[in-house]
């Protein structure tokens, strides 16, 4: 059984794995997560971590981490290091830490390999004149002038592009396939290409670096992977991963097989576009809450668990398809009803006098931690003669099936009695300041009395108990569901203004001040919400909604 103690959901993949196994075709499988440390991940990585590794897991496997670090332009540890903190959060431990860098003398020795047998050549056309020769779809690409170079000759720039002798773009690398071929990949692509720039793990050892397509398959070929699992970008590449393996003395041949990337709505899934709203300030960074990242949604109090479940029931599939984000937000809000502690808090205040309450006087109340889990305990909850309620609880002209309190009517407060309105005093601008109630005592929770019915429940927070906190109301990062569907029109066009509210003088159950960053409550009748870090240097908690109660989106969108 998987870490979630659920029975695992049967895929293609998964098949072809059952079958090389039942076939004697591999021992065990072994699979690997091979990022490249130019960002933060996001949750469609998260999609492949929890492919790649519960494989693995279910069959007894092995998997790696491989950092593709082939681009030291944009690439640095810090990135590494996010990135081995988000699979561990995850649930996740590798097999091996392992860099395509590790490999940057074997892939430099099996370049010459394919020189010396005639498979690959160093072309100095500029970057131009590489682009345009390779045509395009249905129409053939040109050979270039340097192709048919010797052997002697290709070997001898190679070396000197390694050694530095040439600027960058001065000479490529290349494979020498078929200019003609229907795949644009097959038309000669590159293998190496010259960068004077330091590896953040070599230091200056290296001016040239391999491509992507060279360095992915042969790393996969050293490190024993049977199963290179990869998105359906890369469907197309597929032919030359295998010329790669089949051209060279590679240990072994992995099966590269494809799935369809995981995308949301109501988000972006670039890198590039995620470091764009980083970069220019949209966003506060790349664990903002309102971000796609792994970072992010932990931030904002995702679980782990909760994404895991959500990936495990979206499926593997062939076919590129957009997700509902609401299905996500389902996935977060069920596993925090189910597990989260429960807490009163008032988003807009507006103070309740208990007129008949004794002045000067307070008691604490009991009330379970989660009422369906009574191992959970207990909280003290205090009251007063003054309280807080939700403005949004009370109005003056209410209309026919309005069950909270208004002027005259009952409601039962959360856990304690049912008051009733009696008065309510108004500011100069009309604006009601005051509600003054009577309780009924002999309404008390666990009383006799309490069992007299009032339509309405509403919560409440003690004034002189209740702590003022800052809660951040997040909602989704762009307005509309494809934010890239207008090719006409900036992404950025459709950033929603309101994607995060700020409550600055919210008021909840003292409770909350006994949690730490990352820990999370149901806010009753409110929704889910998780402490941020920022919380460990202020002198008050500082909240983020993680999720609603109800899906809210759902209604607008019909």
């Amino acid at each position: 059984m998987n870490k979630d103690q659920t029975p695992p959901v049967s895929n293609f993949i998964r098949n072809i794995v059952i079958n090389d196994l039942e076939s004697g075709k591999h021992d065990k499988i072994a699979t690997r997560f091979p990022p490249e440390p130019n960002g933060h991940l996001h949750i469609g990585h998260a999609k492949s971590i929890c492919l790649n590794f519960g494989l693995a897991a279910e069959f007894g496997g092995t998997t790696n981490l491989r950092f593709d670090d082939t681009n030291p332009l944009k690439e640095s540890e810090d990135f590494a290091q996010a990135i081995m903190n988000d699979v561990r959060w995850l649930g996740f431990e590798w097999n091996e830490l392992r860099h395509a860098s590790d490999y940057f003398q074997q892939l430099y020795e099996y370049a010459i390999y394919l020189i010396k047998n005639g498979k690959a050549y160093v072309d100095s056309q500029d970057a131009e004149a590489v682009r345009s020769s390779r045509g395009s779809f249905g129409v053939e690409g040109k050979e270039s002038p340097y192709r048919n170079r010797s052997v002697e000759e290709n070997l001898d720039l190679f070396e000197r592009m390694k050694n530095g002798e040439f600027a960058d773009g001065e000479h490529l690398l290349r494979a020498r396939i078929d200019m003609t071929s229907g795949n644009m990949h097959m038309r000669d692509p590159a293998i190496y290409r010259i960068r004077k720039v330091p590896h953040h793990r070599t230091g200056d050892k290296w001016n040239i670096y391999p491509m992507y397509d060279w360095a992915h398959g042969i790393s996969d070929a050293i490190e024993g992977i049977t199963h290179s699992i990869c998105t359906l970008e890369f469907e197309d590449h597929r032919p030359l991963y295998n010329w790669f393996l089949d051209n060279i003395p590679a240990p072994c041949h992995p099966r590269q097989i494809e799935f369809a990337r995981g995308n949301l709505d109501f988000t972006v899934m670039s890198k590039r576009k995620l470091r764009e709203l980083v970069e220019e300030g949209h966003v506060s960074g790349w664990d903002d809450p309102r971000m796609p990242t792994i970072a992010g949604l932990r931030r904002r109090g995702y679980t782990a668990k909760s994404i895991r479940t959500f990936w495990k029931e979206a499926g593997v599939a062939k076919a590129d398809s957009i997700i509902p984000v609401g299905v996500l937000e389902n996935a977060v809000r069920n596993d925090m009803n189910e597990n989260a502690p429960r807490a009163m808090a008032v988003l807009d205040p507006v103070k309740v006098i208990l007129t008949n309450y004794p002045e000067g006087e307070s008691e604490w109340l009991e009330a379970p931690l989660h009422p369906q889990k009574p191992e959970m305990g207990l909280r003290q909850v205090p009251m007063g003669r003054e309280l807080w309620i939700e403005r949004g609880d009370f109005m003056e002209e209410p209309p026919r099936k309005f069950f909270r309190l208004k002027p005259g009517g009952e409601v039962r407060l959360r856990n304690a009695f049912i008051i009733k309105c009696v008065d309510f005093v108004k500011d100069a601008e009309g604006k009601v300041v005051e509600i003054h109630c009577e309780y009924d005592p002999d309404s008390r929770s666990g009383l006799p009395g309490a069992a007299r019915k009032v339509k309405g429940t509403i919560h409440w927070v003690s004034v002189e108990h209740g702590l003022t906190a800052e809660v951040r109301m997040y909602d989704r990062l762009f307005n509309v569901p494809n934010p890239l569907a207008d090719k006409d029109r900036d992404y950025r066009e459709f950033l929603n203004p309101h994607s995060l509210d700020i409550v600055d003088n919210a008021i909840v159950e003292p409770v909350v001040s006994k949690g730490k960053p990352g820990d999370y409550f149901q806010f009753e009748r409110v929704g889910y919400f998780t402490i941020d870090e920022d919380s460990a240097n202020s002198d008050r908690p500082i909240l983020n909604r993680t999720v609603s109660l109800r899906d809210s989106w759902a209604k607008i969108n019909r």
